[in-house]
């Protein structure tokens, strides 16, 4: 069975940290790049980061650039990202997925469950 469990998210004050993660299970790992991607009430989803684990190659959206890291451990099939400097426009549901490439095109292979991070002002 395909999963990707998302887990992680809560409730923190402005300037905050939080780390999220995502357990993949029932496919290989290596053959997907992995995104987080989020979506706010009444806003458009907007893709935050993706790690591709077998070059290690990395993005971020200009919004997160310098406070979120995006990290892998193939050993556990998981990817993790690091949510440091948190704001209030950070507050969304996040969730992971597994695609072919990280593109703009959100055409996910796999997609978990999200899980909400609220930051407080």
């Amino acid at each position: 069975e395909v999963q990707l469990q998302a887990s992680g998210g809560g409730l923190v004050q402005a300037g905050g940290s939080l780390r999220l993660s995502c357990a993949a299970s029932g496919f290989s790992f290596d053959d997907y790049v992995i995104g987080w991607f989020r979506q706010a009430p009444g806003k458009e989803r907007e893709r935050a980061s993706c790690i591709s684990s077998s070059d290690g190659s990395r993005y971020y959206a200009n919004s997160v650039k310098g406070r979120f890291t995006i990290s892998s451990d193939n050993a556990k099939n998981t990817v993790y990202l690091q949510m440091n400097s948190l704001k209030p426009e950070d507050t969304a549901v996040y969730y992971c997925a597994a695609l072919f490439g990280c593109t703009s095109e959100y055409d996910p292979v796999y997609r978990g469950q999200g899980t909400q991070v609220t930051v407080s002002s």
